[in-house]
């Protein structure tokens, strides 16, 4: 193991290093593309045997990552914002083909309004494409996840795409310090993979037909069904991984002075070490305040979200993005699974566009949720010029 100072592109590109990738179609876009360019210096200086494909298009990207992956080598890509968009199409496929390619997209605002900076906007609208879909906090979890994303995406029991989400700027583009595990404990943990079925010229065969009625809904149950699968190797590879390398993160969540909390914020990303600070200052004045870390949009950790706030009076949910439906997605999906636990739910909508989310509101939003009301009329809103319910 070494320590390097790097951002959380540069520590992504050495977990794919580590895990030995073979193929990497490409298209750049800001602000992944640090991710891609450390990829072609380790191939150009042979310090990783991997094809590099520039592809002209992301559309084209997913379909190069779609047939190497069916050709049974392990894949790597990553993508941001519009350029996600773009694959839009092409994201249905390995999903229902059972292809486990690893992708990082590095969150960035959806445009219009035209932008380069922080949203949840690009990658939320997929976590219904059938990808497993996680979210991390700093540099260290970057790189750690997508060594864990190949060993959950290509065991037998899940065979699913998994996309590892970064927030863009706050941790592409942020030095700090990363433990770059060695080679000979990487390839324990992650041992070469092993396809359960290829495409092979010697042996034809048809993958991804047009498919009748008849097997159609049988194709989409059985997919839902190994989502649902994939939560008991999501909780076994988190734990395999702290045993290697002295690390866990909780699996689909990960929670933070809950054990007598009686109210707390939920948050994915970033925005969970400011909040992380604010527990701590509320604790030291007596109050009973809690955080919960939400790791996985996809599986939607309903259960294990049961369990950590049975004993809550109210909770709060932090979103990055919209549903138009006046709340953000997880808080969407957070109300589904608490529907009837009695807890006083609210939505706390902050750091659009790339905005700030300081101290101060991640204060005030505790604040409010302290006060245990339950929303009515739609989320709150921390930072606009003029707030507004």
């Amino acid at each position: 193991m070494v320590v390097k100072v790097i951002s959380a592109d540069h520590a992504v590109a050495w977990a794919v290093r580590l895990a030995k990738v073979e193929v990497i179609p490409a298209f750049p876009i800001t602000p992944q593309t640090l991710i891609m360019e450390l990829l072609a210096e380790f191939i150009n200086d042979g310090e990783l045997d991997a094809e590099f494909i520039a592809a002209e298009s992301e559309h084209s990207v997913m379909s190069v990552a779609i047939g190497a992956s069916v050709g049974g080598v392990r894949t790597f890509t990553a993508s941001s914002s519009q350029g996600l968009a773009l694959m839009h199409e092409m994201l249905y496929v390995p999903p229902q083909v059972r292809l486990p390619i690893v992708m990082v997209n590095v969150n960035r605002s959806l445009g219009a309004a035209a932008g380069i900076w922080l949203e949840h906007n690009d990658s939320m609208p997929e976590r219904e494409s059938g990808w497993l879909q996680c979210y991390v906090e700093d540099n260290q979890e970057a790189l750690d996840m997508v060594l864990q994303a190949y060993r959950i995406a290509e065991d037998e029991r899940v065979m699913l795409p998994l996309m590892v989400c970064l927030d863009g700027f706050v941790l592409s583009h942020t030095v700090e310090r990363v433990e770059v595990p060695g080679q000979e404990e990487v390839d324990y943990f992650l041992p070469r993979f092993r396809p359960c079925v290829t495409l092979d010229p010697s042996e034809p065969q048809l993958i991804n037909p047009i498919v009748p009625p008849d097997y159609a809904m049988e194709m989409r149950y059985q997919l839902d069904r190994a989502i649902d699968a994939s939560r008991r190797v999501i909780a076994e590879v988190d734990e395999l991984f702290g045993r290697t390398f002295g690390r866990r993160y909780g699996g689909l969540l990960q929670t933070y002075k809950m054990e007598d909390a009686e109210y707390a914020l939920l948050s994915l990303g970033t925005v969970t070490t400011t909040a992380r600070a604010v527990v701590d200052e509320l604790r030291s004045r007596g109050e009973k305040a809690g955080l919960i870390k939400l790791r996985f949009m996809r599986p939607f950790p309903e259960k294990e979200l049961k369990e950590v706030t049975k004993d809550l009076r109210s909770l709060g949910v932090f979103d990055r993005s919209l549903s138009m439906n006046g709340f953000g997605p997880v808080f969407t999906e957070v109300r589904g699974a608490l529907s009837s636990s009695g807890i006083a739910l609210s939505d706390h909508i902050g750091g659009l566009g790339g905005r700030d989310v300081t101290l101060e509101h991640i204060r005030e939003i505790y604040s409010d949720i302290a006060l245990g009301k339950a929303v009515q009329d739609g989320a709150n809103w921390y930072g606009l010029r003029r707030r507004r319910k």
